[in-house]
């Protein structure tokens, strides 16, 4: 917020002091002394609770010079001016504005050739037996509902070629600095009916937090006998040096044959699956992990 005071020619102004504590002193100061802006400004500016409101020492002199009164900003609780000086107000005071950082993804389709796709839906089905619950690092109840199967080393190969062939593109689409990769890790997952995971992020721990990218590859009989799942990606804002989701976010469809790449540090999550059929093989599937560096 921005002050302005009333212009006037210069002359004595009568300013009656209110101190806490009951304590009143009268001077006399010229209409334009910096001292008595700053003795209005004060009283505006802990009135909206604004940082210029922080403590200081005002100093005015009394007795024709001969003297001074000192006391702390935050003593002073109001004005007597005679003539009347006013504070004009010209602007309404606004919360401080909080940047959103935009969140950005890739989504890539038809990311397998049909053949390799076919290969894959045969093999999950044939391995329905291997999948178990999915869990969460801190074994929170209720807070993600899938099976994941962990060892599917001939797709999880093939899968990891694939991302290697485009990954410098992606990162660069993506805005981030070039890095060198560690590793690229993987996982297969099936979402049924009920089946969600809640907000997350997927590097906020000591374990995982070389992960720069996440993604997602989605596969699905076809027809598709499922709707929601939506990747939910959050947008950014900054709070007490930490990334926390905003309210505004991206929904991404579960497009089948379908990769997404983002940020590892985005907050996320996936709506809940509704499979009527509960069958395991009308799931959405995923392929899903994480690029280190």
């Amino acid at each position: 917020m921005q002050l302005t005071s009333q212009q006037f020619e210069s002359k004595d102004v009568k300013v009656q002091l209110l101190l806490a504590g009951g304590y009143q002193y009268t001077v006399y100061l010229k209409s334009d002394a910096p001292v008595l802006h700053s003795l209005l400004t004060t009283i505006v500016a802990r009135a909206y609770n604004q940082e210029s409101a922080a403590h200081s020492l005002f100093q005015v002199p009394i007795n024709e010079g001969y003297s001074a009164l000192c006391f702390s900003s935050d003593r002073l609780v109001g004005l007597v001016t005679e003539p009347p000086i006013w504070v004009q107000q010209i602007e309404e005071i606004k919360p401080p504005s909080i940047d959103i950082l935009n969140s950005n993804y890739i989504q890539i389709e038809n990311f397998l050739s049909p053949k390799e796709y076919e290969q894959l839906i045969n093999y999950v089905l044939k391995k329905e037996s291997d999948f178990i619950a999915t869990s969460t690092s801190t074994k929170e109840q209720d807070y993600r509902r899938s099976m994941v199967l962990y060892s599917f080393p001939e797709f999880a190969e093939l899968i990891v070629k694939r991302i290697q062939e485009i990954i410098t593109d992606v990162i660069s689409k993506l805005g981030l600095p070039s890095f060198v990769i560690s590793q690229i890790e993987s996982q297969l997952t099936a979402h049924n009916d009920g089946n969600y995971y809640k907000i997350h992020n997927d590097n906020g721990s000591p374990e995982t937090a070389t992960r720069e990218l996440t993604y997602i590859y989605y596969f699905n009989k076809q027809p598709k006998a499922f709707s929601g799942g939506e990747l939910i990606i959050y947008d950014s804002k900054i709070e007490n040096n930490f990334y926390v989701n905003a309210e505004s976010y991206k929904k991404v469809e579960p497009l089948n044959n379908s990769i997404v790449f983002f940020l590892s540090r985005y907050m996320h999550e996936v709506r809940p699956v509704i499979c009527p059929s509960k069958a395991f093989a009308n799931s959405r599937f995923t392929i899903n992990g994480w690029v280190r560096r």
